[in-house]
């Protein structure tokens, strides 16, 4: 079985934000694997962990990220996590690019994965913490005319190879909804599926060394006019810092406490 994991790296959530025409600030130092995406790595490796023995040998985890150099920190987390291979597009006509574009380029590099050998499934987190937009799996989807099965809070595989089935179970308000489809297919899974491992020190002294593959617009046939800023759809016209949070109002109850909240709540549209 072969799993792709598209991982991205985004800017630490602690760190402050910045935007420069139109674009979120990304420095090196600041940047990490995005969190909801070791759900994803972690999803890949216990799909390929349950395998048979003889199978698992020839299976592979391929780490998918589209961004410059500095996103190799990103690649490296996922293998000391456990993750096989990590390939990573980087051009500069790719920059400036909206969740459409991205899925573009995603989706070719997944494309030419294919062309070395069968891709069974390709697995995403939920969301980047640095846009929270969450359409980037449908959009792949739609890219690859594959069935999409989103917000996983669980996910299964059944069958044989070549005849294989993906399950997930997604929680919706006071239910829970199962959905089936046949491979390969895409699923995006929540930070609900489980608990991303923590690497081992043998792990994370192997990722230092390992190579990352650098693959550009033209090794995966893109038309660099169809992506980046020149083919994006949207396009982000204005950002401002948040407004600090006011000043915290202490109310001492002296018998009309009651009174005072009930103030506050209606004051605050908050009823």
């Amino acid at each position: 079985m072969r799993i792709v994991v598209a991982v991205k790296y985004v800017p630490d959530i602690h760190a402050d934000r910045g935007f420069e025409g139109g674009r979120v600030v990304r420095r090196a130092d600041e940047g990490t694997l995005n969190e909801l995406d070791e759900n994803a790595v972690e999803a890949a490796l216990r799909l390929k962990e349950a395998l048979p023995e003889a199978e698992r040998e020839t299976s592979e985890v391929i780490v998918l990220t589209v961004a410059g150099p500095d996103a190799d920190g990103a690649v490296r987390r996922s293998y000391q996590l456990g993750a096989d291979r990590g390939v990573r597009v980087s051009d500069d006509a790719i920059a400036g690019s909206d969740y459409f574009g991205t899925a573009r380029v995603l989706a070719a590099a997944v494309r030419r994965l294919a062309d070395e050998a069968p891709v069974d499934l390709v697995v995403t987190g939920m969301a980047a913490l640095d846009g929270l937009g969450s359409v980037v799996p449908a959009l792949l989807s739609a890219e690859l005319d594959l069935p999409q099965l989103t917000l996983a809070g669980k996910l299964e595989v059944d069958g044989e190879p070549g005849a294989r089935t993906a399950r997930v179970t997604r929680e919706l308000d006071g239910v829970e909804e199962v959905l089936e489809a046949p491979l390969p297919a895409v699923v995006s899974v929540t930070d609900h599926a489980n608990d991303p491992r923590m690497p081992n020190f043998k792990l994370i002294m192997a990722a230092r060394t390992r190579p990352v593959e650098a693959w550009s617009l033209a090794d995966l046939g893109v038309d660099p006019a169809l992506v980046g800023e020149t083919g994006a759809r949207s396009r982000v016209t204005d950002a401002s810092p948040r407004p600090p949070r006011p000043d915290a109002e202490i109310v001492v109850d002296k018998g009309e406490g009651g009174r005072a909240l009930a103030e506050f709540l209606i004051r605050n549209d908050l009823v």
